[in-house]
């Protein structure tokens, strides 16, 4: 079969090629009945529509926006604090037209994707500020915005109050009477296991406000949290982190979690033990995601809006993107959102433990 072009439905109107082109680009320049006789040829011909790469040449747009993850894009799906980011995204940038196109920062052969990928603009999402592909997407000149990362002065971001949120739910264990913590963080790429100084960790914004949010309330009182690092997102792996707290001599009576997934799985081997929870042992995480009111018993966390996060951060993107050429830029703009403490059942007081 002879491949259908913009041609062949001109000389099937008997219009020029040029006609054709604007009733699939510019349909404001013809009557509404010339372009549905050109839109019905074309649908009669098989036609598939202009190549894509030449309409994004034309325009100078791609009509992609790319978000960048330092984990496998399989957590865009399966963890319910990304799933409720990207949805918001999506939804904001629906009106827009634009697909949401997601990048793993590292690259696969030769590809890199930060540095391929055709896009208007991109979201770089928790990722280590070091990453060559963060530098990629800088080199590109492309519009930015950055979630849970460090801000800097030439790109907007938005993040929320990480430290604040951590130090409210440790300063409610304080309250509690609690005097021996745990801490579970995950770092990708790091080895699992006890960590002597958190403060060794190469950890990313999110985590290393956290950390300091626990020490604003631990350190005054005079307490200090064992740490226990993940190195990866799996539930296992969390298991694991558990494990290695609650084995100590001298087990904590507090766990705090860096997310609601760590916190699940800290419940899970509680629960194995034996151990009552909060009699036996209080567990805390982060996020308020869904999982946060399903766990028996529903979690102590702290709230962060997901769902506001990416919206704000695509807003801000968007208005980049979709500005007029000789209109004057966006001021660049970093917005906190709040963290707010949330107390169910698996928080209570300190247990009595008998003297050594």
């Amino acid at each position: 079969m002879a491949k259908v072009t913009l041609q062949t439905i001109a000389d099937q109107v008997g219009v020029s090629r040029m006609t054709v082109s604007n009733a699939f680009s510019r349909p404001d320049q013809l009557s509404r009945t010339l372009r549905d006789r050109i839109l019905a040829a074309a649908e009669e011909l098989g036609y598939v529509g202009p190549d894509p790469r030449a309409r994004a040449l034309a325009r100078g747009r791609t009509g992609s926006v790319g978000i960048l993850l330092t984990d496998t894009l399989a957590y865009a799906f399966t963890d319910e604090v990304a799933m409720a980011l990207m949805g918001a995204i999506a939804s904001e940038l629906a009106p827009t037209g634009m697909a949401l196109t997601l990048l793993p920062a590292s690259q696969t052969g030769d590809l890199v994707p930060a540095r391929d990928v055709p896009m208007d603009g991109a979201i770089v999402y928790s990722c280590d500020p070091a990453t060559p592909a963060i530098q990629w997407l800088h080199k590109r000149g492309l519009p930015l915005v950055y979630i849970d990362q460090h801000p800097v002065p030439e790109v907007a971001s938005v993040n929320v109050d990480d430290r604040g949120g951590a130090r409210a739910v440790a300063q409610h264990l304080v309250d509690l009477g609690h005097r021996t913590f745990g801490a579970i963080v995950s770092v990708v790429g790091a080895a699992s296991g006890p960590v002597q100084d958190p403060n060794d960790l190469p950890m990313d914004h999110s985590t290393s406000e956290r950390v300091l949010g626990w020490a604003d309330a631990l350190a005054p009182a005079g307490f200090r949290a064992e740490f226990v690092q993940s190195s990866t997102y799996a539930h296992d792996e969390f298991v694991r982190a558990a494990r290695v707290l609650l084995d100590r001599p001298e087990p904590p009576t507090a766990v705090l979690c860096y997310s609601d997934a760590i916190a699940a799985a800290v419940l899970q081997e509680a629960h194995d033990r034996g151990l009552r929870v909060p009699q036996d042992l209080s567990v805390v995480g982060f996020d308020d995601n869904p999982l946060a009111r399903r766990t028996r018993p529903t979690l102590t966390t702290v709230r962060q809006d997901s769902t506001e996060k990416g919206r704000v951060a695509a807003a801000a993107l968007t208005a980049v993107i979709t500005r007029h050429p000789e209109a004057p830029a966006p001021p660049v703009e970093h917005v906190l959102l709040p963290a707010d403490l949330v107390v169910r059942d698996s928080s209570g007081p300190a247990p009595v433990r008998a003297p050594r």
